[in-house]
């Protein structure tokens, strides 16, 4: 299956460090060789490179790598193909417009007689599960709440039926953010990390390197890293329960 890699922060943060880590998994340390993509949102605009290249031999990753986009949201993905051809369309993450903002995107599982009636105007351009699924998130959420967004627990409390409706279908580890917050929900397997003061060392499992955190942070920086499997070796890394849903805004997970 896909890998997953989310940031949610409460300052501008890159991304630099746990992508070199993630993108190994893309045709080196793993066989996700697919295609993949990443999603950076800054203001009210979003910054979205996808490759149809395995990450490992992708020009464009390259650039990621060494290119630190300061962003308080990141969705990543690494993709083996289980529905929809290898190309550049059924790349993750997706991006749509939904109450005048910019909406995420990234799935990883397999999804069985999942054929949902899209009539709206969220239609997928490729031919993989996890574009209808999203469309078909964001219909629902369209025809619930019409033209406003609401408060966000109830936003939640929707987001949560809906995983429950889409996940009787096989398996729906997902990400989903608006740019202010970043919803992950897990069928099988997602961990996150948060990152904050008194800030050490991580080092890499994919890769030879380590970083001081110390020395690249302020005592108020708080980061939150959601992945499908652990990318550091010596830090503490909490696993999700099947079926949870966790909402995480300015670098922590919410009650």
């Amino acid at each position: 299956m896909c890998q997953l890699l989310a940031m949610n922060c409460n300052v501008p943060t890159d991304i630099v460090f746990s992508f070199t880590g993630f993108a190994h998994r893309g045709g080196r340390t793993d066989t996700h060789h697919d295609g993949w993509g990443i999603a950076f949102f800054e203001g009210a605009g979003v910054r979205h490179f996808v490759d149809h290249q395995a990450a490992i031999a992708s020009p464009i990753a390259e650039l990621i790598k060494h290119y630190p986009i300061k962003s308080l949201n990141v969705i990543a993905h690494i993709r083996k193909a289980t529905q929809g051809k290898v190309a550049l369309e059924n790349c993750h993450p997706f991006v749509r417009e939904m109450w005048g903002r910019y909406w995420v995107f990234a799935h990883n599982g397999d999804l069985k007689a999942f054929d949902p009636v899209l009539d709206g105007p969220y239609r997928p351009v490729g031919n993989t599960d996890s574009e209808r699924a999203f469309c078909f998130l964001l219909q629902q959420l369209r025809d619930r709440f019409g033209d406003q967004a609401p408060a966000m627990p109830v936003l939640r409390a929707a987001i949560a039926d809906l995983v429950a409706v889409i996940a009787r279908h096989g398996t729906f580890n997902m990400m989903l953010s608006d740019g202010t917050a970043l919803f992950a929900h897990c069928s099988t397997k997602l961990c996150y990390v948060v990152r904050r003061y008194p800030f050490a060392a991580a080092c890499l499992a994919d890769e030879d390197l380590s970083v001081d955190f110390s020395q690249v942070t302020t005592p108020n920086d708080r980061v939150a890293i959601i992945v499908t499997t652990p990318l550091t070796t010596n830090e503490t890394w909490t696993e999700f329960a099947p079926g949870e849903l966790k909402v995480f805004v300015d670098g922590l997970p919410q009650p």
